[in-house]
């Protein structure tokens, strides 16, 4: 189950984050002086405020260590906010005791170069694979050690998670996944041989690895969410389970609905 209720009676403390926006700072500033803001590795809850790249960042920043599994509660003060709540001052404690909370696993990107050197990264939306010069990539895709698509040439590659497939893999005509689908979308990009191959969907228990052929003639980039790996031979991606982020949304808002919206298109 990908949703639960945030018990009522644990928040006591919230730690307030902001994105550069004059928007964003100034909502610090007002949110801050009304609640207060507790240092975020103390905090019941983690308020951040800004567009869906702060919403991301801060989940990256609290993926592991003391802050590791801190429910995280969006309000819109930067661009596109699908991840996050309507923004407003009052009554926020209540807020944050009502919410849900979407849960969801990143992906662990293992990326060699050319180099010999490794690369890890986690994603939460997807990992992709693009071509880094004029020629299109080719590449070979592995499923669970199989081989299941000896050449693919294309622009690129992904692997997004369910909570990312509205992102990159929307705009890459890749399918909308429910959020408590125990799946990943594998799209290409752009893709011209073979023309008919859609992608898949795979279990989220599924190890992929895709392998980059002619890499000195055509040099591909790997990319999880923030993080970029040029010149890559093979990348290696699987879901990390033993990771749960929280993300809390104000009742009929979740995640879940919000996707489920975008496959009717409002």
């Amino acid at each position: 189950m990908n949703t639960a209720v945030f018990p009522r009676n644990t928040i006591e403390t919230i730690a307030f984050v902001a994105g550069d926006t004059d928007d964003a700072r100034a909502a610090l500033a007002r949110l801050t002086a009304r609640y207060g803001n507790t240092d975020p590795e103390q905090a019941d809850v983690i308020v951040a405020l800004g567009g869906d790249g702060l919403m991301l960042q801060t989940l990256h920043r609290f993926m592991t260590g003391k802050g590791a599994s801190k429910p995280i509660y969006g309000m819109h003060r930067g661009s596109v906010g699908f991840l996050m709540n309507d923004f407003r001052e009052d009554r926020l404690p209540e807020r944050l005791r009502a919410a849900e909370i979407s849960i969801v696993h990143p992906l662990q990107m293992t990326a060699t170069d050319r180099a010999g050197q490794v690369h890890t990264a986690r994603a939460i939306n997807e990992v992709h694979l693009l071509r880094r010069s004029y020629q299109a990539a080719k590449l070979a895709i592995h499923i669970d050690g199989k081989e299941r698509l000896p050449e693919l040439i294309a622009d690129g590659v992904l692997l997004a998670t369910p909570a990312g497939s509205t992102a990159y893999n929307l705009s890459a005509n890749g399918p909308i996944l429910p959020l408590n689908a125990t799946l990943m979308a594998l799209t290409p990009i752009s893709a011209f041989r073979p023309r008919r191959w859609r992608g898949a969907l795979l279990p989220d228990r599924a190890h992929v690895t895709v392998e980059v052929l002619e890499a000195d003639k055509r040099p591909v980039s790997a990319v999880a969410d923030h993080t970029q790996v040029d010149d890559v031979l093979r990348v290696d991606i699987a879901m990390d389970h033993g990771i749960d982020l929280l993300m809390m949304h104000d009742p009929g808002h979740s995640l879940d609905e919000r996707i489920l919206r975008e496959q009717f298109g409002y």
